[in-house]
């Protein structure tokens, strides 16, 4: 044994705490097994609180023409058609009883005057869709399903990061983690894992997400055996603070936009008038490019935005609907009932991730997926407010089916060498170095956001991947911490193990943006500016061989609805 560790032992292992992890334990539980959580970091700080806008569901309460069939068309069109229809149709049908499971476990949902869930627009929908709470929807959710955990008496161990998942016998096995506050190692022994672990925002340079945000748990599947896909297509919110830079990145919900907000420019032209027939309220990625044009064409502000008002409203419906809009400007000094919002894209949400079925199945047996770790829902382009319903809808799936296995599997012996060896890999960042992990992330930040982001061509594309490599082969091995002699809430080693996952996402990325020759939703190539529906209807698959990443193509699963121009 190279390092002791304490053996935690489960049925149904659940990394991550966010939306889609809560909500798959809470299932888990209602099957007669041993459900443990494992995250980062501390219960409630997952990245589902920063949602703020809202949650899709068709419910028809403000507009009675809404319905799921009207839902689907929406996502599979703001997706542009790289969607898997299959999942989406079980998603939009779905989504409303998830809603109803957050009211019975005490999320209070703003209402209409007679009663019902009031629903609001947002991006790329045909009617109002979008349930809210104000402008706090996801620390609402949040906060009701760590109550229902709390009161199904599910165990959450807090600040623990795992760096590798065992399988046995082609079946998952157990995963290998650390305790971060005391350094120590914690052999996980389970007959099933759910990972939600989110995003990977923190490979760009601008991001609403959070520091968490690293990737790990798409690294952690592709290792395991998973396959990836997608990898190319991320996604850039329209609107997050510019000023003052302490500030930048932090989100402005699509809300406020969803509440009647207008984008200006310097010249106090509503310009999106210009760029869709939906002005604010189009799709994501057209929103974001629009205000990227306009700045890179000298009608943007001092600080690189574009303005957002909301002043023509009445004061008391903005301090009502976006209440913590409102105080964020505040805090910066800004009266949004007054004044208009300083605001540009940042890096927001990872369409790509682990491949799933409708259950959330991987090609691991024992490994399921959900949320932001998972792909094919969302396409080339996930709406506001679906992300939300996602995490309830999938995790809930996630759950069911990752309990279901587990109570009739056996569970696998875990091989020590295998332990060892991840043992080995974790303590080699424990060295003194004068390339330090935050170094790493801002080399890796920098050239994704001047390389791989919003416009994207091939020439900084493959400058991109250059870097990266370099970065992989050069500074991950040389990487080192300041302090060697104390494991214990040694931060800096846990942003080491980070910045080895966050290279690799990236490096995924951008040779997946390489391959696909066209511009779909949120992936734009300047040298390809138009959608090739006849040659790229279909994914990009990463998987491992050998240890070697290769790449094969898949077709996009079509049930319902044919893209434009196909037969």
């Amino acid at each position: 044994m190279l390092e002791r560790y304490d053996v935690v032992d489960t049925d149904v292992l659940v990394i991550g705490a966010g939306g889609a992890g809560l909500r798959a334990a809470i299932e888990a539980s209602k099957y007669n097994v041993d459900v443990t959580v494992v995250c980062k970091e501390m219960l409630g700080k997952a990245h589902t609180v920063m949602a703020e806008g809202g949650y899709n569901a068709a419910l028809g309460n403000v507009d009675p023409r809404d319905d799921w069939k009207a839902h689907f068309m929406d996502t599979v069109e703001g997706g542009a058609w790289l969607n898997d229809q299959d999942l989406v149709e079980v998603f939009v049908k779905e989504s409303p009883d998830r809603i109803f499971d957050l009211e019975e476990y005490g999320a209070a949902f703003d209402r209409t005057p007679d009663g019902k869930l009031a629903q609001r627009m947002f991006g790329k929908q045909r009617y109002p869709r979008t349930c809210h709470v104000s402008d706090y929807t996801g620390h609402e959710l949040v906060a009701a399903l760590v109550d229902e955990v709390r009161r199904r008496d599910i165990p959450v161990m807090e600040e623990v990061f795992i760096s590798k998942l065992f399988k046995s016998n082609g079946r998952v096995a157990g995963a290998l983690g650390i305790d971060i506050k005391s350094g120590e190692f914690l052999l996980f022994k389970c007959k099933a894992i759910v990972l939600a672990g989110g995003g990977a925002g923190r490979i760009y340079k601008i991001t609403t997400n959070p520091a968490s945000a690293t990737g790990d748990g798409k690294i952690l599947a592709l290792e395991a055996g998973a396959e990836l896909k997608d990898m190319e297509m991320f996604q850039f919110h329209p609107t997050a603070m510019v000023w003052p830079p302490s500030c930048r990145g932090i989100l402005v919900t699509e809300a406020v936009r969803g509440e009647g907000g207008v984008l200006l420019n310097t010249k106090g032209e509503r310009f999106m008038k210009r760029y869709h027939k939906l002005l604010e309220l189009g799709p994501r990625d057209v929103v974001a490019r629009s205000i990227m044009r306009e700045v890179l064409e000298g009608r943007g502000t001092e600080h690189g935005g574009v303005y957002l008002s909301v002043t023509h409203l009445p004061p008391e419906r903005i301090r009502e609907k976006l209440k913590t809009m409102y105080r964020q400007f505040l805090l910066a000094g800004v009266d949004i009932t007054k004044q208009p919002m300083e605001v540009a894209p940042a890096a927001h949400y990872y369409m790509g991730g682990v491949k799933q079925t409708v259950w959330g199945e991987t090609s691991v047996k024992g490994l399921y997926v959900a949320g932001e770790e998972a792909a094919g829902l969302h396409g080339a382009n996930r709406l506001g407010g679906n992300s939300i319903a996602d995490t309830q809808v999938y995790g809930k799936r996630a759950g069911e089916a990752a309990a279901r296995y587990a109570r009739q599997a056996e569970k696998q012996l875990v091989d020590q060498r295998a332990v060892e060896e991840e043992q080995r890999r974790a303590l080699s960042f424990l060295k003194s170095s004068e390339t330090r992990p935050a170094k790493v992330k801002e080399a890796i930040n920098e050239t994704m956001w001047e390389n791989a982001g919003i416009f994207r061509t091939e020439e900084g594309l493959k400058r991109a991947l250059a870097d990266l490599e370099a970065i992989k082969s050069k500074m991950i091995p040389e990487m080192g911490v300041s302090d060697q002699g104390s494991r214990r809430y040694n931060k800096e080693w846990i942003e080491a193990l980070e910045a080895a996952n966050m290279v690799r996402v990236a490096e995924i990325l951008v040779r997946a943006a390489l391959i696909r020759t066209e511009s779909r939703g949120a992936h734009y190539r300047l040298d390809y500016p138009s959608t090739d529906n006849r040659s790229w209807l279909k994914h990009i698959v990463w998987y491992l061989d050998g240890g070697e990443l290769k790449y094969r193509f898949e077709p996009v699963k079509i049930t319902l609805a044919m893209p434009p121009g196909v037969s």
